[in-house]
């Protein structure tokens, strides 16, 4: 596949990830303060710029998920860097989608994991030593490796609990963003259903 035909492929299957969240109601209890974003890395992306994310994230307008742009290479450096990091433990990676954090939603991820057989992750944020929170981008590296060294893979599905002027979040790890998506169109749905009995 061509360098163009690759990032053609990649866009496109962010839109449709994209629809995926904005026909799923249910989605809208899973955005954060922090609001949600999507990200595709290309194969042999080195750089943010060399990943593609929504333009203003997503958030919820009219109890419905709804992008404030659409999908460009360089529009999140956080999950970018993030994806960059877990590739050097999990070469199959490329894509990412976050969502809200509370303990209704990690007993939700906690059954689907089970069902699912598939490693749940946490990344305690008290544990950051404080010479790695302080520096400017020295966190990442180290949340991705303790995940890695912890469980001896990289998880899949993961949360990072409240720090100091940060919300928890839960993100999902896969090969493309419909199938991070997926992943989180599924949990929303049986997380409405818990809190709706």
């Amino acid at each position: 596949m061509s360098d163009t035909a690759e990032a053609e492929a990649v866009l496109g299957n962010l839109v449709t990830a994209l629809q995926m969240l904005e026909n799923c109601p249910e989605f809208a209890c899973l955005i954060p303060e922090v609001r949600v974003n999507l990200a595709y890395a290309l194969r042999g992306a080195q750089t943010p710029e060399d990943v593609a994310a929504v333009e203003g994230r997503v958030t919820a307008v009219r109890g419905r998920p709804q992008a404030a742009g659409m999908p460009g290479w360089g529009a999140s450096d956080h999950l970018a860097r993030r994806l960059l990091q877990v590739r050097k433990y999990d070469p199959e990676i490329n894509a990412v989608i976050n969502f809200k954090c509370d303990q209704e939603i990690i007993e939700v991820v906690q059954q689907y994991c089970r069902e699912k057989g598939l490693v749940l992750g946490a990344v305690d944020r008290a544990e950051e030593p404080e010479e790695v929170a302080g520096r400017d981008g020295g966190s990442m590296p180290w949340k991705v490796k303790q995940l890695f060294e912890k469980y001896g893979v990289m998880p899949r599905l993961f949360y990072e609990g409240a720090g100091w002027g940060k919300e928890p979040l839960f993100l999902v790890l896969g090969e493309s963003a419909v199938e991070v998506t997926e992943v989180a169109i599924d949990i929303a749905r049986r997380y409405r259903e818990k809190i709706n009995r």
